[in-house]
C-alpha cells in the first residue's frame, strides 16, 4: 500500500473530492471557511470550482491530498488562520495570542477509503506543509466527544482524539459547537529548525 501525502496543486485531483455531478450545482469546494458570508452567498455554481482552481494554482497550495495507490483518497484544508475569514473575525473561536498559526479546519475521506489510515496521514502531511513554508503553530477545532459517535457530516472538523494521537494539545475552550458537541481549540508547535517529519498512516 502506497499513501503519500502532496500539497493540492492540482486541481482535477482537487475536483476528485469536492465536484459535484450537475457543475452548476453550489456546493462548498472548502471555500465556506476562507470567505466572508457575504462573499460566500455571492459565489455560486461554477464560480466556486473557479476560485478553488486559482487557489490551487498559487504558489501556496489551498490544502493537501492524500493518494492511496495512486487514488486520490483524501482532503486536508490548511492555511494561515488570516486568509480565512470566519476563524479570523470569530467570535467564539479565541485567539490566543499573536503568533501566525496556521489552521487545519476539514478532514475529508472518500467513501472507500475510509479506516485504512488516511485521517492520520492528511493530519501529519497538513503539519509538514505548514512546518515547511514557515508556519510557528498549528490550530485545529475539533469536537470533544469524549469517545460519542459523531456524524459523518460533521465528522470534517475531526475529533479532539485524532489530533491527540498527532501531537496536538488542548489550547483553549470555545463556544462554538458543531453536531452537538463542543469544539476545542488544540494546538501544536512547530519546530522550525529541524527537518519536516514524515506522515505516516
Amino acid at each position: 500500500m502506497a499513501l503519500e501525502v502532496v500539497p493540492a496543486h492540482d486541481f482535477d485531483d482537487v475536483a476528485t473530492m469536492f465536484a459535484p455531478r450537475n457543475p452548476e450545482s453550489s456546493v462548498c469546494w472548502c471555500l465556506s471557511w476562507r470567505l466572508s458570508s457575504t462573499e460566500n452567498r455571492a459565489l455560486t455554481g461554477t464560480q466556486r470550482a473557479e476560485a478553488m482552481r486559482e487557489l490551487c494554482a498559487r504558489p501556496l497550495a489551498p490544502g493537501v491530498l492524500a493518494h492511496l495507490d495512486g487514488e486520490v483518497a483524501g482532503w486536508a484544508g490548511i492555511a494561515p488562520r488570516a486568509e480565512l475569514h470566519p476563524f479570523a473575525t470569530s467570535r467564539k473561536i479565541p485567539h490566543i495570542d499573536d503568533l501566525p498559526v496556521w489552521s487545519l479546519w476539514c478532514l475529508r475521506v472518500r467513501p472507500g477509503f475510509r479506516k485504512r489510515g488516511i485521517t492520520a496521514a492528511l493530519i501529519g502531511g497538513a503539519v509538514d506543509y505548514a512546518r515547511v513554508s514557515g508556519a510557528p503553530a498549528v490550530e485545529s477545532y475539533p469536537v470533544d466527544n469524549a469517545g460519542q459517535h459523531v456524524d459523518l457530516t460533521m465528522a470534517f472538523v475531526g475529533t479532539r482524539a485524532m489530533f491527540e494521537r498527532a501531537g496536538f494539545t488542548k489550547a483553549a475552550d470555545t463556544t462554538s459547537v458543531s453536531g452537538g458537541f463542543p469544539r476545542i481549540l488544540m494546538r501544536r508547535m512547530l519546530d522550525l529548525s529541524s527537518p519536516s517529519e514524515k506522515s505516516g498512516a
